[in-house]
């Protein structure tokens, strides 16, 4: 009955005076089989899209400024078939804007949840009193996550994080309360403009906390240089080289990576001492 079926599909067609509706009555076949669209189809474009924004975030990686024209380029360049929209459509995807400074060319709506960046010729003397959260793309050998990460300015240390599978608010949020239960409050938590931080339920819990929110200017990459510094290590020495497999694999992947740069290797701009000794030698102070 499912090979009769299967041959009568093929009388169905547009060009008739008789409704597909109609035709699929009358031939007593199930409508939404003409509108079938096979699943390996879907799956190799998705699997091309995630190929595509894998190689996105390699390129904003390793030269920040590059922006979707050039881009796109270097994608076609590769053997990519693809045009400067679709880039441009995965980047607004992918949260990634090009570092160099844009016109303001039309007005923004959400004016008013954007606040001042207090950290320019500002002083670090301390661990707690700044700290900067950002997120960033992180690519698994099947699909993505989303990594929101803080680290605090002076010692260096990453003081939370949290892994998720879309860009929603609440995971930041969620990063921010677990960071504040372990270390505290800092004076400052810079962020850069993206809905999560200039979302209500953020700004609230920002407020609550006591903690002076700062973001950078629009499109100054270099205003939140700290954090975009260390999402650049972690991706060239521990994401690029490695294939996770899963999410839960990569998380144990990242709490690797994490502990060992906390407190084991040492850093130039500390001094050649690692971030927790920094962190905690200047709290005891």
């Amino acid at each position: 009955m499912e090979k009769i079926s299967l041959q009568y599909q093929d009388l169905i067609t547009k060009e008739s005076d008789i409704s597909i509706r109609r035709q699929c009555e009358l031939l007593s076949i199930n409508r939404s089989s003409i509108y079938y669209v096979p699943v390996e189809a879907d799956r190799e474009r998705l699997l091309l899209q995630e190929k595509l924004m894998e190689r996105i975030d390699y390129w904003h990686t390793t030269m920040p400024y590059l922006g979707s024209r050039k881009i796109t380029k270097l994608l076609i360049h590769e053997g990519f078939k693809v045009c400067r929209k679709t880039v441009r459509r995965l980047l607004e995807r992918m949260s990634i804007t090009a570092i160099y400074p844009k016109k303001n060319l039309s007005k923004r709506n959400f004016k008013e949840a954007i606040v001042p960046y207090l950290l320019r010729n500002y002083k670090v003397t301390a661990s707690n009193q700044v700290w900067s959260i950002d997120i960033t793309y992180i690519k698994m050998h099947h699909g993505h996550m989303y990594l929101t990460a803080i680290i605090d300015w002076y010692s260096r240390k990453i003081v939370g994080w949290n892994l998720s599978d879309t860009l929603g608010t609440a995971y930041v949020l969620e990063a921010v309360k677990d960071a504040v239960a372990t270390y505290g409050t800092p004076e400052i938590l810079n962020s850069d403009q993206g809905c999560q931080f200039t979302s209500k339920e953020y700004k609230e819990m920002i407020r609550n906390y006591g903690i002076k929110q700062s973001m950078d200017g629009r499109s100054r990459w270099a205003d939140n240089i700290i954090i975009e510094r260390w999402f650049r290590s972690l991706k060239t020495e521990k994401i690029y080289p490695n294939e996770f497999a899963s999410p839960r694999e990569l998380r144990k992947g990242l709490i690797d990576y994490i502990n060992e740069y906390n407190k084991v290797r040492p850093h130039e701009a500390l001094a050649y001492r690692t971030p927790d000794s920094y962190y905690y030698g200047q709290n005891v102070a």
